[in-house]
């Protein structure tokens, strides 16, 4: 997002714990509703929590912190998490039987948009949520966009 465009940026460093994701959750849901998108807080929320669990159990090294940048322009709101495991890209694995792996799917569902950019240490997984478009134009795919870098 051009910085012409941004309107609200956030973005805080977390240890690698699950207390850790409820924070990050939390944190989310209240800067976007305070940023005046109430609406979108509830997704911005569920999305902040899956993506900083897939970093959490697949992302971390030890003594490694992982990282949530949220970015509001006047008409998206864009959600990353960056974590120090760049080899550790999210992939699709498990059987639709399975009762976990399904958190990209849900942030699919959720996310106009979202993907992988590698770094120079580690990789940014994000999400882009068109904002004041909401379920009655739903046109969101599953699968992950590529970023190159």
């Amino acid at each position: 997002m051009p910085v012409s465009q941004l309107v609200h940026e956030d973005k805080l460093d977390y240890t690698p714990t699950a207390r850790s994701v409820s924070l990050a959750r939390r944190r989310a849901a209240r800067l976007v509703a305070e940023w005046g998108q109430a609406e979108a807080a509830g997704d911005a929320a569920l999305i902040v929590s899956e993506l900083a669990t897939n970093a959490l159990l697949h992302g971390s090294l030890r003594g490694r912190l992982f990282r949530v940048r949220l970015v509001m322009g006047p008409s998206l709101l864009r959600i990353e998490v960056s974590d120090p495991r760049g080899e550790r890209v999210p992939r699709r694995r498990r059987g639709v039987a399975s009762t976990s792996g399904h958190g990209l799917v849900l942030v699919g569902g959720l996310a106009d948009r979202w993907g992988i950019e590698p770094r120079t240490v580690g990789k940014t997984v994000w999400a882009e949520v068109e904002l004041g478009v909401r379920a009655s134009t739903v046109r969101r795919s599953c699968g992950p966009a590529r970023s190159g870098g």
